[in-house]
């Protein structure tokens, strides 16, 4: 068996199609399954049964002699909550019971962290295990995620193989439930069916012009690649940056999507809200050798190359992967 926590979400479900397609279908499935509008991300794919996030951690002590690996990808990821509770909840005691019952019961794991942990990027972007403590985050979001990695990062028991995934602007099909916290690809799309044009955040940092505001975006499909990489080359335990290496501007995004619709560029900005100015990230660039230095040689898609496939054969077509 393959554990998928957040198996209803954007990542996870797009996980669990990938593990599908490399023959994968005995997976437990775990999330919470009452939200209906996720229920499209699971529907139609190959698993052996559904286990609610409240309940897992009993089913993993009754079964755990069964299960090959973990993939926790689940998460409270919205970072415009400001409710610390909740992310300690959740992203922290969660995840620490998970670490626990892999340690326990031998079985490999590989989480989700995130870019967020970045902060402004006083620090740099580099996934080498000194710099952790250092991090400052700019929200809850990023900071019960960092405080989950230093914590993991002091464990004198791991598991044999572990991998915490610094997922960097991630895009792609099953968003369709993500509303605000869904990516800019997404929302570009629906406001140039709506209205033909895509209105950007505008700059508040004089070092950056309006939409110039650099992000590593990094296609989902990409980003499961290297979880798969991970789970069948179990040597090398530890951080690791998910981004593409490579920042690009919101211009571009944006660009991208109206090319994928055969459109010419309409772009026109507003104010970045103000609950999440001051906590907003002009710049972010994955350091990705460490990964490559452990032998993952796949090359990312390009930003146009994922938007095209993401707008054609997903979003035009109210599709799922």
């Amino acid at each position: 068996m393959i554990v998928v926590t957040g198996a209803a979400g954007f990542i996870g479900s797009c996980l669990v199609s990938a593990l599908n397609e490399k023959g994968y279908y005995d997976l437990i499935l775990v999330d919470d399954f009452s939200k209906d509008e996720k229920a499209p991300n699971y529907e139609g794919k190959r698993f052996s049964t559904l286990v609610e996030r409240r309940d897992f951690h009993d089913w993993l002590e009754e079964n755990h002699k069964m299960v090959y690996f973990i993939f926790h990808i689940g998460a409270r990821t919205d970072t415009t909550e400001f409710d610390k509770s909740i992310f300690d909840d959740l992203n922290v005691d969660y995840s620490q019971k998970v670490w626990k019952a892999c340690v326990e019961h031998g079985i490999p794991l590989v989480y989700a962290s995130s870019a967020a942990t970045y902060g402004l990027g006083e620090h740099g972007y580099d996934d080498n295990h000194e710099v952790i403590e250092k991090l400052e985050p700019l929200n809850p979001y990023g900071d019960s995620k960092n405080e989950f990695d230093k914590w993991a990062l002091k464990q004198a028991k791991k598991p044999y193989f572990w991998a915490g995934l610094k997922f960097f602007n991630v895009y792609g099909p099953n968003e369709y439930h993500k509303g605000r916290m869904a990516s800019v690809i997404f929302h570009a799309f629906n406001q140039i069916k709506k209205n033909g044009e895509v209105k950007l955040f505008r700059s508040h940092n004089p070092e950056y012009k309006d939409g110039e505001q650099l992000r590593d975006f990094i296609y989902v499909k990409d980003l499961i690649n290297v979880c798969l990489f991970l789970m069948e080359n179990r040597k090398h335990s530890g951080l690791y940056n998910l981004g593409t290496g490579k920042a690009r501007t919101f211009l571009d995004l944006a660009k991208a999507t109206f090319a994928s619709l055969d459109l010419e560029p309409n772009i026109s900005f507003i104010d970045t809200p103000a609950d999440i100015r001051d906590k907003y990230q002009y710049y972010t660039e994955a350091n990705m050798s460490k990964l490559k230095g452990i032998g993952y040689e796949k090359e990312f898609t390009s930003l146009e190359d994922g938007v095209k496939d993401y707008v054609q054969n997903y979003l035009e077509k109210a599709s799922y992967y």
